[in-house]
């Protein structure tokens, strides 16, 4: 759901980030090994796609803190270093998948989506609630049979209120998990995606907003 691109290659990191923001993730992006390990401590991320070959902190160590602190973060170490002893090597260092440079981008979005679930608690692929039926590998929606037209931003917040199970699920969580860094938090984002998602469920209405706490379903 959030995901960290460390890449210094700039054009290919952004084009990373945007075809991973068109499969519904929340993405940032960082060019060196110190920027990518700041990023990590500010923020709760799924999953980073780290190069090795980062600039001023390696790859590799940004890989050793993060096993070394247990963070929850897979990594997907993305690389052009891709032999046999680079893959091996890269997986001793604690990366969770490795993908070698040049890749076909369906399998890192598959990938990335892979490596989501294993860092999250088991969720079944088919999530449904009061009439909702969401499969998350076609991410599709319907309501009562109904197909819904959403898009990623609604689908990524109603997969996060259906995982909750009926939990509220708070406005800033919202936030941390479906946005970017760059949201401003002061923007509405999460109450316009919010009103967007209730007009296209329909009636009756099935999001409450509890006061003062988030949101439910």
């Amino acid at each position: 759901m959030r995901v960290l691109v460390a890449e210094d290659e700039q054009v290919l990191a952004e084009l990373v980030a945007t075809g991973l923001r068109r499969a519904g993730f929340a993405v940032d992006t960082v060019y060196s090994g110190d920027a990518a390990l700041a990023y990590l401590g500010l923020h709760d991320y799924d999953v980073v796609v780290l190069d090795r070959d980062l600039p001023r902190v390696h790859g590799d160590d940004v890989a050793r803190a993060l096993v070394a602190g247990a963070a929850r973060t897979r990594i997907l170490m993305l690389t052009a270093a891709a032999t046999l002893e680079d893959r091996v090597e890269g997986l001793d260092l604690g990366a969770d998948d490795y993908l070698g440079k040049p890749f076909e981008f369906p399998e890192l979005v598959s990938r990335v989506r892979a490596l989501r679930r294993r860092s999250a608690r088991p969720v079944p692929p088919l999530l449904e609630r009061n009439g909702l039926c969401m499969d998350s590998v076609r991410r599709t929606v319907t309501r009562d049979g109904r197909d819904l037209d959403l898009s990623p931003k609604e689908f990524s917040v109603l997969q996060i209120l259906l995982e909750a199970d009926g939990a509220t699920v708070s406005a800033e969580e919202l936030l941390e998990r479906a946005w970017d860094a760059h949201t401003d938090p002061f923007t509405g984002a999460v109450r316009v995606c919010m009103s967007k998602l209730r007009g296209k469920l329909g009636e009756p209405p099935l999001i409450r907003t509890v006061q003062g706490v988030g949101y439910a379903l």
